[in-house]
C-alpha cells in the first residue's frame, strides 16, 4: 500500500515525471525512478495492449534488482497513465491489468476518474487526476482523487491556459489532497518555486524529451534544444484538445503555423489505433515553454541530479 505522505517520503526530488504519448517507455522510466522520481508512461504507448503487462514486468524486475543493489538509495516507484475518454476502447482492459499487477499510482486524463478510484483504491494505490481548470478541478475531487495535477500555460501536450499562480492558490483554498504542478518546469529552482506557491510536487514532462531514454526520433531531441518558449503552436487542430506543439514540427508536415483552423476535423480520439496512425505526437512533435531552459542532451538520471542539485543551491541561497 501507497498513501500520499509514504509517496513524498520516497523521493529525492519531489517530482512526477510526466507520461508523455509515444516518447515515455519502459527505459525511461526505469531511469527515472531509479534517479529518484516517479517515472510515469501512458498506456497507450505499450502497443498493443498485450503488451503492458510486459511493460509492467520489465520495470518492477529492473527497479526490483536496483534496490537489492543500491539498499541505500531505492527507487521511487511508477505510474501508468489511463485516458478516460469514450474514445479509448482499450480503457477497461488497461484498467484490469493495473488492478491486477496492483500498479502504485495511476495517473487519469480527459474524463470521470470515479470508476479508477474504486478500483485502484481497494488495493492501496493513488490516483491522480490531471485538470486545466477549476470546474475539471472540483469534478475530479468529488470523485475521490488522491492529488490533482494543474496543468497550467505553458505545459507540453494538452496544456491549459491558466497562471499558476492564480491556479494553484485557488485549488489550495478548497483541496487538501496532493497538488502537482506542471507548466514549464525544467530544474530545480522551477521545483522550489512551485513548492513555494503551495504544490506539493512538480510535474516535468519536456526536459526528459532530451534524454537518450526518450522514445523520440533524434530530430526531435534536437529540435527541443533549438527551441525557445516562442517556437510553439498552441492549438486544438491535431487531437481536438489545444496543446502546445513545436513550431518547426507543424510547418515540416505540411501546415503554416501562423494560419491553422480552430478544431481538429475528427475531435477527441484517444483510441487504441489513433497514437499509431495519426501525424500527432510522432510527426507532429509536442513540447512546453521550458524548451528554452534545455541546453543539451543527458541521460535521464543526470538530469534529475542535476535538478537535485539546484534544488537544494536554491533553497540555500533563499
Amino acid at each position: 500500500m501507497i498513501t500520499t505522505s509514504s509517496l513524498l517520503q520516497q523521493l529525492r526530488v519531489p517530482v512526477i515525471a510526466s507520461p508523455m504519448f509515444i516518447a515515455s517507455g519502459v527505459e525511461l522510466v526505469v531511469a527515472q525512478c531509479k534517479a529518484g522520481i516517479v517515472g510515469s508512461f501512458p498506456a497507450l504507448n505499450a502497443r498493443p495492449a498485450a503488451a503492458l503487462d510486459h511493460w509492467i514486468d520489465r520495470i518492477e524486475t529492473e527497479l526490483a534488482r536496483h534496490d537489492r543493489d543500491h539498499p541505500g538509495e531505492p527507487a521511487a516507484p511508477y505510474a501508468i497513465n489511463l485516458i478516460l475518454h469514450k474514445s479509448n476502447d482499450r480503457l477497461q482492459a488497461d484498467l484490469d491489468t493495473c488492478v491486477r499487477r496492483k500498479v502504485p499510482i495511476v495517473i487519469t486524463s480527459v474524463g470521470n476518474p470515479a470508476p479508477v478510484v474504486e478500483a485502484v483504491h481497494a488495493y492501496g494505490g493513488l490516483v491522480i487526476h490531471d485538470v486545466i481548470n477549476q470546474r475539471h478541478a472540483r469534478k475530479a475531487a468529488a470523485g475521490g482523487v488522491d492529488g490533482l495535477i494543474l496543468v497550467c500555460a505553458g505545459a507540453g501536450g494538452h496544456a491549459g491556459r491558466l497562471s499558476p499562480f492564480a491556479f494553484v492558490s485557488e485549488v489550495r483554498r478548497w483541496f487538501d489532497g496532493l497538488v502537482l504542478l506542471g507548466g514549464a518546469i525544467s530544474n530545480g529552482e522551477h521545483v522550489l518555486a512551485a513548492r513555494a506557491m503551495g504544490a506539493d510536487l512538480a510535474y516535468v514532462g519536456t526536459r526528459f524529451i532530451a534524454t537518450p531514454e526518450a522514445n523520440v526520433q533524434p530530430e526531435y531531441r534536437q529540435s527541443v534544444l533549438d527551441a525557445g518558449a516562442e517556437d510553439l503552436v498552441y492549438t486544438d487542430l491535431f487531437s481536438g484538445v489545444h496543446a502546445n506543439y513545436l513550431r518547426s514540427s507543424v510547418s515540416a508536415a505540411g501546415f503554416d503555423p501562423d494560419h491553422l483552423p480552430p478544431k481538429g476535423e475528427h475531435g477527441e480520439n484517444f483510441g487504441s489505433d489513433s497514437m499509431h496512425k495519426s501525424k500527432v505526437w510522432r510527426d507532429i512533435w509536442s513540447a512546453g515553454q521550458g524548451v528554452g531552459c534545455v541546453d543539451a542532451i543527458q541521460p535521464a538520471g543526470q538530469v534529475v541530479a542535476a535538478m537535485r542539485r539546484s534544488y537544494e543551491a536554491a533553497k540555500t541561497r533563499l
